[in-house]
């Protein structure tokens, strides 16, 4: 074999060696980004369902879904998208994603579920930047203080009762730690304050409900 002919099939080889690579690596990523999809799904659905349990509504709440604008009221700065509940289509709850901007460290993300009578189902946070050891017993697996908020609503307390017992409210503060409660304190507040605003549409069937 000439020179020329070995370089030819050479070359041939390691461009057929560089597409199998590419191609694995393309399905190694294709397969990876399925894999990570499907957790995130799955994580978003077992937090629905803890705030909802599933002996409460008969829909795929993950599925479920309703547009939400930027509202002061959510705490959002961009379009964001809330989860009904139902039972027998009627809409027993909604799940909101709130935002807490004036937390110590930074904004929290929390996911505020109100029942169809206007009373808290329960609220989580689902991300923030607050002090470990400190700020972080607003999250569940730390502290049971998020409970705190379970059955609340707009009417009980009264309005001066949501605030940290350090302002002349009903919900406990953290030693230490005030700043943390009192945004996330706050941010409900405003949640139930929005959900009596938009009450009606919240609670309205969809045409995909109507027609089921």
């Amino acid at each position: 074999m000439n020179t020329s002919a070995s370089i030819v099939r050479n070359s041939v080889i390691l461009g057929l060696f560089a597409i199998a690579t590419v191609g694995s690596v393309s399905a190694i990523k294709l397969g990876t980004a399925e894999r990570i999809a499907a957790a995130e799904r799955h994580a978003q659905h077992q937090a629905l369902n803890e705030l909802i349990p599933s002996a409460q509504h008969d829909n795929d709440m993950l599925a479920d879904t309703l547009p939400l604008g930027i509202d002061p009221l959510l705490g959002n700065t961009r379009a964001s998208q809330g989860h009904r509940a139902r039972q027998k289509q009627a809409v027993t709850a909604v799940i909101l994603p709130v935002t807490a901007p004036d937390g110590y460290s930074g904004s929290i993300q929390l996911l505020v579920a109100i029942n169809a009578d206007g009373s808290l189902a329960g609220v989580r946070v689902v991300n923030h930047k607050e002090t470990p050891g400190l700020g972080d017993k607003i999250e569940i697996a730390k502290s049971p203080w998020i409970l705190s908020f379970n059955g609340k609503s707009l009417s009980a307390p009264a309005e001066s009762g949501w605030a940290v017992r350090k302002d002349g409210g009903e919900f406990d503060a953290f030693a230490g730690a005030t700043i943390t409660p009192r945004a996330v304190v706050a941010a409900v507040h405003r949640a139930l304050q929005y959900f009596q605003r938009e009450r009606s549409t919240l609670l309205a069937l969809t045409k995909e409900a109507d027609r089921g």
